[in-house]
């Protein structure tokens, strides 16, 4: 089992912390930055991955070439020009889009969500998401711990209900049922909210 497979609850970076830890990186060769780096973005750019495609027996060495892409070029990051998300997931597109290049696959769709590039966004409308981000952080720090849990791996892992099952030893049926109440539980609760 890989480090980024394994369940944490996810933390919530402010993306001026994630810069400071590539920062840190670029700087200082900091490992100890770098695995928080690691263990924040390894299971989101895993899930991002099999999302758009990927089979499965490549994820993890896809994953490990990203990041390790991440430490070679942490010194051309610049927090002026964008995101470290959007930095590391543009990192994590293109070497999709080499692995389909040396597979002699058909060249990429351009309706392609991987290849669409992202709009840069409005202000308002980045605190409206920012905003809606931590009413909906809050309403999950809310559920019981083993809603919380299973939908932190369901939707920000990527992982599926049976792999969900069998990484933390429930029958499919009680994970499925989790789910489904901790969504009404966040239905609820983000109804209240007005979101």
């Amino acid at each position: 089992m890989h480090s980024y497979d394994r369940t944490s609850d996810i933390v919530p970076y402010e993306d001026s912390d994630l810069a400071d830890l590539l920062q840190l990186v670029a700087e200082k060769r900091d490992k100890a930055a770098f695995a928080r780096l690691f263990d924040h973005f390894a299971p989101r750019v895993k899930g991002f991955l099999r999302r758009n495609g990927t089979p499965e027996a490549q994820l993890d060495d896809l994953v490990q070439e990203v990041m390790i892409k991440v430490w070679r070029y942490s010194d051309r990051f610049d927090p002026k020009k964008g995101k470290t998300t959007t930095w590391i997931f543009t990192i994590t597109r293109n070497v999709r889009i080499d692995l389909l290049r040396k597979e002699n696959r058909p060249e990429p769709d351009a309706n392609d969500p991987m290849l669409v590039p992202t709009p840069v966004m409005r202000s308002d409308d980045a605190v409206y998401l920012n905003q809606s981000a931590m009413r909906i952080a809050d309403a999950l720090d809310e559920l019981p711990k083993e809603q919380a849990v299973i939908l932190r791996l369901s939707f920000f892992e990527g992982k599926s209900h049976g792999e969900i099952a069998e990484h933390i030893g429930l029958p499919l049926g009680t994970v499925k049922s989790r789910i489904r109440l901790a969504f009404d539980r966040l239905r609820n609760s983000l109804t209240e909210l007005e979101l």
